[in-house]
């Protein structure tokens, strides 16, 4: 995997800790909740689900760099392997998030297009 696509899937496990920290962190304050549309009187059902998937988010991330880590440790395969599931999964969730409402075509590209990148260009070198 070259250099830029290294730069881009760090780039891509930055944004999902970033998603964690919105969800699982910050979800509770207007900022938090605000980001993904869900009104002050919907936080208390809407917060466990909120929390829920800003760990997955964090995971997502945390194979991400556990494969870069890899990479650079003499365990190319294996991270490559990594990156890809983590990166991969990211673009998944970002397909389903633009699927499923068509206004979230922002939060899907933002989430989306660096691993994107990276897996093109893991496929490219």
């Amino acid at each position: 995997m070259n250099a830029v696509g290294q730069v881009f899937a760090l780039i891509a496990a930055l944004i999902h800790i970033y998603i964690f920290v919105l969800e699982a962190v910050l979800f509770p304050r207007p900022a938090g909740h605000k980001t993904f549309g869900v009104p002050e009187s919907d936080v208390p059902a809407v917060r466990p689900w909120a929390f829920n998937q800003g760990f997955y988010n964090l995971f997502l991330a945390i194979v991400t760099v556990v494969g870069l880590i890899l990479l650079h440790t003499g365990t190319a395969q294996g991270g490559r392997a990594l990156v890809v599931a983590g990166c991969g999964s990211m673009i998944a969730a970002a397909l389903v998030l633009l699927a499923t409402n068509r206004r979230m075509i922002r939060a899907a590209a933002v989430q989306g297009a660096a691993p994107l990148i990276a897996i093109v260009l893991l496929i490219v070198a």
